[in-house]
């Protein structure tokens, strides 16, 4: 399958390794070193966000949403740098900043601001590992499924988030679900959601759903993948009785 990212992030710190290379071949030793810094950092998350590996924790994204200061330090080349692209790119973008896909469900891109965030004070699931909660929205329920971009979560973090969100439902608050655009990631998640309460029969008819709503949406063979495994579990759970949500466990 795909390898994504890991390819776009190996290109970046080849061609930075590059640069370093010429400057310093100009004499400009004190200019290159930070391009050879950016270099080695997207190196090594390059290896990090390859599909064999996988290891969004990495980054060192914590359970509420924040970077510590040492991964902010370390990885700076790289969050920084994601966190201006998004920005750019969606500033450019006439795509709606989250789409509701039934009552009450919302999917969407990374919310940078109040504006972008659905209304109710909404319950959040962030699958994202690249991009930090914005301190204003500390007040929110809020979960954190880290995941690389055009990479899916695994099929027991999309139980448990499925299951988180089903909590929060019972509460009447709504549920927004982002990823950086609300393309790949959380429209994974959103599909087991739609499954498990009922809206949709199956994770390949939500996303016919989610599409309807937000057409730009692309998931990859990565979240089918996840998705088809963590169905296999939901299907095969044992009935349930009346009164209890039908979300099967799935074992880590």
């Amino acid at each position: 399958m795909g390898v994504g990212i890991s390819v776009l992030i190996g290109l970046k710190a080849t061609i930075l390794f590059l640069s370093f290379v010429y400057l310093r071949n100009l004499g400009f030793m004190l200019l290159a070193i930070p391009f050879l810094y950016a270099s080695l950092v997207s190196f090594l998350l390059s290896l990090a966000s390859h599909p064999s590996i996988n290891l969004p924790m990495l980054l060192g994204k914590s359970t509420d949403g924040s970077f510590p200061i040492w991964s902010l330090i370390m990885f700076s080349p790289y969050l920084y740098f994601v966190r201006l692209f998004s920005t750019l790119r969606r500033m450019r973008s006439r795509e709606a900043p989250y789409s509701e896909i039934s009552e009450g469900l919302y999917v969407g891109g990374w919310p940078s601001s109040r504006e972008k965030l659905p209304p109710g004070d909404p319950a959040v699931i962030d699958c994202t590992c690249e991009l930090p909660r914005k301190s204003e929205f500390s007040g929110l329920a809020y979960m954190c499924v880290p995941t690389w971009d055009t990479r899916s979560p695994q099929p027991a973090e999309i139980e448990s988030a499925v299951k988180w969100a089903i909590r929060k439902r019972e509460l009447n608050r709504p549920i927004f679900i982002h990823c950086a655009y609300g393309h790949g990631r959380s429209v994974a998640v959103m599909c087991a959601l739609l499954v498990a309460l009922g809206i949709a029969e199956d994770w390949k008819n939500a996303e016919k759903l989610i599409k309807q709503k937000r057409p730009y949406i692309r998931m990859n063979g990565l979240h089918r993948k996840a998705l088809e495994e963590w169905s296999k579990y939901q299907l095969s759970s044992p009935p349930k009785k009346k009164g209890e949500m039908g979300v099967s466990s799935l074992s880590r």
